[in-house]
């Protein structure tokens, strides 16, 4: 029986906490238009797209995207703003294959409350649907390279 697992990733960020904060949270509207290269379309399926319950329809692309995952519903489980944590589940779709539970969380925060080191972190928490699946080190790629172009892209684009 396959046992669950984790994967984190913390990176520094060059643009503001707020505003890096408020593109994630953005993120159903903005990503398709400022990281066309690996998102498709996100549409909102359920709710407001931004709030907890809402549940979103991710299409990525063929090129840059996760190349075994084209699609992925998800539910936004958790939204706290003062501390700047999302929190979502997969709840249909292509990882639904390889795993038999995915979530996900995105924290926005300063390093030790010294306003000069930004940092994103990202983690997920999985149960394989097998013990042959392996660790969800394609998403984790992924989830980098998203946070790495919204850095740059806000950066660019003060």
């Amino acid at each position: 029986m396959a046992s669950p697992g984790k994967l984190e990733v913390e990176m520094e960020i060059k643009s503001p906490t707020d505003k890096f904060w408020e593109s994630i949270r953005s993120s159903t509207t903005l990503f398709p238009k400022v990281l066309s290269d690996y998102y498709e379309r996100i549409e909102v399926v359920e709710g407001d797209g931004k709030s907890e319950g809402s549940v979103r329809l991710v299409k990525y692309t063929s090129t840059g995207g996760i190349p075994v995952i084209t699609m992925s519903k998800e539910r936004i489980d958790l939204v706290d703003e003062a501390n700047k944590v999302e929190a979502y589940s997969a709840i249909e779709g292509d990882i639904l294959k390889f795993y038999k539970h995915f979530r996900a969380r995105v924290h926005v925060t300063t390093a030790g409350g010294d306003d000069k080191k930004k940092v994103v972190k990202w983690s997920c928490e999985f149960d394989k649907a097998s013990d042959e699946v392996p660790d969800p080190h394609l998403v984790q790629d992924f989830a980098t390279k998203t946070l790495k172009a919204l850095d740059d892209y806000l950066v660019n684009n003060a």
